[in-house]
């Protein structure tokens, strides 16, 4: 495989199944029915590294919170035969709970992170606390320590990390949010994470609730679908359609292979 060639894994390590519509979706006409969400980190891997992109949140977390884990995401990994110790760059998506909670796992590792994201978490936005819930305060002390001990690269914008792998500031539902493009085998993958939790946000062009910016957020929608070589190939941060459509993995019911792409067309 070549070095700028990646293979892009799915790891399901949470979901919470008693939400409605209303919480995934501004402006919409039904918000009584049930709509679940899944909680991923994703991996991508050719013959010479493997990249972590994000890293969930843990057991303290999930009791604090009241939104419990299905398996803690290092233990998610060790189906891909990954050791927290053996990863030496991460990069995160932004900095809620679900994204930053176990950044201390990872001993080796560099994070790649926004400029704007750590601008935010950090300064006067959180003293509001519709902006800070999504946050965790000692998530965001822990990458303050790690910009200390010189383990944070920050990005402004468009950056790369490896050949095949760039970042891209989103923002929207956070301020420093960003996305990546990876070069697979079937053409550029986006991971978008939270710049679209569902397929249908970006597909019907419906915001979700938590937000800092809905003029970003809609002008995010058309930059992951850019980034992408086509539109089955942008990866929603949390919908359940991903482990629907993409190939699972052999040994494993938690996680999927998204680089091959889906099985059909994705439809909403």
């Amino acid at each position: 495989m070549s070095d700028d060639i990646w293979q892009v894994f799915a790891l399901k390590y949470a979901e919470r199944n008693a939400r409605t519509r209303a919480n995934s979706f501004i402006f919409d006409d039904d918000h009584a029915s049930p709509h679940d969400m899944d909680y991923f980190i994703w991996v991508a891997r050719n013959s010479k590294r493997t990249i972590l992109i994000d890293t969930g949140y843990d057991t303290e977390e999930a009791n604090r919170r009241g939104r419990p884990v299905l398996r803690h995401p290092v233990e998610a990994l060790k189906v891909l035969g990954i050791r927290p110790e053996d990863i030496d760059t991460i990069i995160i998506t932004h900095l809620h709970y679900d994204h930053a909670g176990g950044l201390d796992e990872f001993p080796n590792a560099v994070f790649h992170l926004q400029s704007a994201e750590m601008a935010f978490a950090t300064g006067p936005c959180m003293c509001h606390g519709t902006l800070r819930m999504p946050y965790t305060a000692q998530h965001v002390c822990q990458m303050i320590h790690h910009v200390y001990s010189g383990r944070v690269i920050f990005h402004d914008g468009e950056g790369i990390v490896a050949p095949g792998i760039t970042l891209h500031h989103i923002g929207g539902h956070s301020r420093g949010l960003q996305s990546v493009q990876i070069k697979t085998a079937s053409g550029h993958l986006c991971l978008a994470s939270d710049a679209s939790h569902y397929y249908e946000n970006f597909i019907s062009q419906k915001p979700f609730p938590i937000v800092d910016s809905i003029a970003d957020m809609h002008n995010g929608w058309q930059t992951i679908q850019s980034l992408a070589s086509h539109r089955d190939l942008v990866i929603p941060g949390h919908d359940p359609l991903v482990t629907r459509h993409f190939p699972a993995l052999d040994n494993t019911d938690f996680g999927w292979r998204l680089d091959v792409g889906p099985h059909k067309p994705i439809e909403i």
